[in-house]
């Protein structure tokens, strides 16, 4: 049986992601996952573990291990896609049955590429067919086959809702399923989601764009079990893994600082934001909001009931249009910046993130409080925030493990010598992306 390959280690060539190899005196770890049955895997004679060093700290950034349960498929002819693919993690490609000798044309290509990154980055090694190789894939009469002529799935094809009612777990005793939806393709997804939950089969769809494969991964919510990327441009290979890195950015938790509060006094008039999402948020959450890129307070939501206005779980009233708010990808953007249909993080006490989209963004005239802290007396740098004076705008406070605490303080009611939580980070930015540089900001 072929390995089904997930979004899984990229090698990853750019300067601010460089791979590494480390010590560990055991076996090396195969830069891709493999059945049992896979007879080809990386082997070197040294004892090294892959590892990747990251540019930044920032626990936003993607772990070379975070897997994403969901699997990709490539069904391409194009050279360019399948080393994009492959160099991302992606091994599994589809071909016709004709195509036998592209099948090994990019097997001897990839087999060349991962010789180059093992020997520039390690030491050279001569044994070349221990070099991981693609997985290839043949379609045949409507089932697709490995290389050494197991069935691994069956292709249906949905253009009615006849054509739909036919496919159920029981209908196909393979091990996935590949389906290619000709009509629509919200509705079905969700249906086929619902039929197979709890089912033992891998259901994949045919997707012709990024897009594509972001709606049929998030079908119901869960999603179908992965996606046939069919595509002959690299940016869509590219875009798709874009977005898988932003999904497992919630399996990270941000590291949160306790900060105690020094300075709050009114300022005066200034233009807020408020970002309403299109997500409810829960109490102890919210967006990281600041005046400078180097820490962000974690501003509440509006989720708390009061009985002079009704909550609205769905709204942050975040701060001037000046403000910094975090982004995914351990970016940043202005305030002013937001619109609907962008994405922000939404972070809780312990600091687990989730994404949302934004929804709408007011800006209004308000009267404005400055707040500034720092984490220690005797800290030089002090960080801030200017709120809305209004006593439903609120920061998180720290979470003490189980015992009974407040989880907001309203900026009304905040005094020095008050405790929030701050997100530390690089102070540098350029267009909403952290570099290292000398800057000075007050």
């Amino acid at each position: 049986m072929a390995s089904l390959s997930s979004a899984s280690v990229s090698l990853v060539r750019t300067p601010t992601h460089l791979p590494c190899f480390r010590s560990n005196h055991g076996k090396v770890q195969s830069l891709n996952r493999y059945s049992k049955t896979k007879t080809t895997h990386l082997s070197i004679n040294s004892s090294l573990r892959m590892c990747s060093i990251a540019a930044s700290d920032s626990p936003l950034s993607t772990s070379m291990y975070e897997l994403s349960s969901k699997k990709v498929w490539i069904w391409t002819e194009n050279s360019q896609v399948m080393t994009a693919a492959v160099e991302r993690g992606w091994d599994t490609f589809i071909f016709s049955s004709q195509n036998q000798g592209l099948a090994n044309e990019w097997s001897s290509k990839v087999k060349d590429l991962k010789i180059w990154f093992v020997s520039y980055y390690v030491t050279w090694t001569t044994d070349r067919n221990e070099i991981a190789l693609i997985d290839p894939l043949f379609i045949k009469e409507g089932e697709i086959f490995d290389n050494a002529g197991e069935r691994v799935a069956t292709i249906f094809q949905v253009s009615t809702p006849s054509e739909l009612k036919k496919l159920h777990p029981e209908a196909h005793h393979v091990e996935n399923v590949v389906i290619d939806l000709l009509d629509w393709q919200v509705i079905p997804a969700e249906n086929i989601v619902a039929e197979f939950q709890g089912s033992k089969t891998t259901v994949f769809a045919v997707s012709k764009s990024p897009a594509e494969a972001q709606l049929f991964l998030e079908a119901l919510e869960h999603g179908l079990g992965g996606v046939v990327l069919k595509v002959e441009v690299v940016k869509a290979v590219l875009d798709l893994k874009e977005y898988f890195n932003r999904r497992n950015e919630v399996h990270n938790r941000l590291s949160l600082t306790k900060a105690t509060i020094t300075q709050v006094h009114a300022v005066g008039m200034g233009d807020r934001v408020c970002v309403d999402l299109c997500s409810l948020m829960r109490p102890g959450e919210g967006l990281l909001v600041g005046s400078f890129a180097r820490g962000l307070f974690l501003v509440h939501s509006e989720c708390l009931e009061s009985s002079y206005i009704a909550s609205r779980p769905f709204r942050v009233n975040a701060g001037p249009v000046h403000a910094y708010v975090a982004t995914p990808g351990g970016k940043t953007s202005y305030l002013s910046e937001l619109k609907a249909g962008k994405e922000v993080i939404v972070v809780d006490q312990t600091g687990k993130i989730r994404t949302a989209i934004v929804g709408r963004v007011k800006i209004e005239t308000r009267p404005l409080i400055l707040v500034e802290a720092k984490i220690d007396a005797n800290d030089q740098t002090v960080y801030s925030i200017l709120l809305q004076t209004a006593e439903t705008v609120a920061l998180v406070c720290p979470h003490e493990g189980n015992r009974m605490q407040k989880t907001v303080i309203p900026v009304t009611s905040l005094k020095a010598g008050d405790e929030v939580l701050l997100r530390l980070q690089g102070g540098a930015r350029h267009t909403g992306i952290e570099i290292k540089e000398f800057i000075v900001e007050n």
